[in-house]
């Protein structure tokens, strides 16, 4: 769980850069999203990789909080949960399971588009039709026009950063790394707020300006 959680993590940063490209430069970021929609190193290697990571970590997930449950038959004769954990730690699995629901529409609007388009239209190109423009810019630009949709992603976003807040220095402790937990803690507050907050940003700007 603590290593597909780090490795999440570390997709997680690779997405936010390319996308961030998006806001200064729209030639830029559709050489960047064109290089890894037609790579194969990408394409076959690493893309089924994140999908058998993503699949993974929410059923182990699921998993971990039935057994956690099973091992603890008999309820609490008092249970103060909030004096002794984060809403963050006694939530994973809710905030885990709309973040899921998210993802669902992150791969509905562009993961399926993108295989449409590629191997079952055979369009190779990355162009706009009748064009010799790159589309990516366009379609993600397209995308984010609809308020109802920006909405559900700021608020997959801010979920996410409630999943994170606990999530990445839980990932550490779990794999028994304690001697830098200040650090590491203050890192993953950093990372939880700073990456969905640019998420969230990346989302309002296209909307703003579409």
């Amino acid at each position: 769980m603590a290593l597909s959680a780090l490795f999440l993590i570390i997709f997680l940063l690779l997405h936010f850069s390319v996308n961030f490209i998006s806001v200064f430069s729209e030639d830029v970021f559709n050489e960047a999203s064109h290089f890894m929609g037609t790579n194969p190193l990408v394409q076959f290697l690493m893309q089924p990789i994140l999908i058998v990571g993503v699949v993974f970590h929410f059923v182990m997930g699921f998993v971990l909080e039935a057994k956690n449950k099973a091992a603890r038959p008999v309820k609490y004769t008092k249970y103060s949960g909030g004096e002794n954990a984060s809403w963050m730690s006694r939530n994973m699995l809710v905030s885990g399971a709309v973040i899921l629901a998210f993802l669902v529409l992150h791969f509905y609007d562009f993961w399926v588009h993108e295989i449409t388009v590629k191997y079952v239209e055979g369009d190779m190109s990355g162009l706009i039709p009748g064009t010799e423009h790159l589309r990516y810019y366009e379609e993600m630009h397209e995308k984010f026009a609809d308020p109802i949709r920006v909405a559900f992603y700021c608020l997959g976003f801010v979920l996410l950063s409630l999943h994170l807040l606990h999530g990445f220095q839980s990932a550490f402790q779990s794999m028994g790394i304690r001697k830098f937990r200040n650090v590491i803690v203050k890192l993953g507050n950093i990372y939880a707020i700073v990456i969905p907050l640019g998420f969230i940003f990346i989302a309002l700007f296209h909307f703003i300006t579409k």
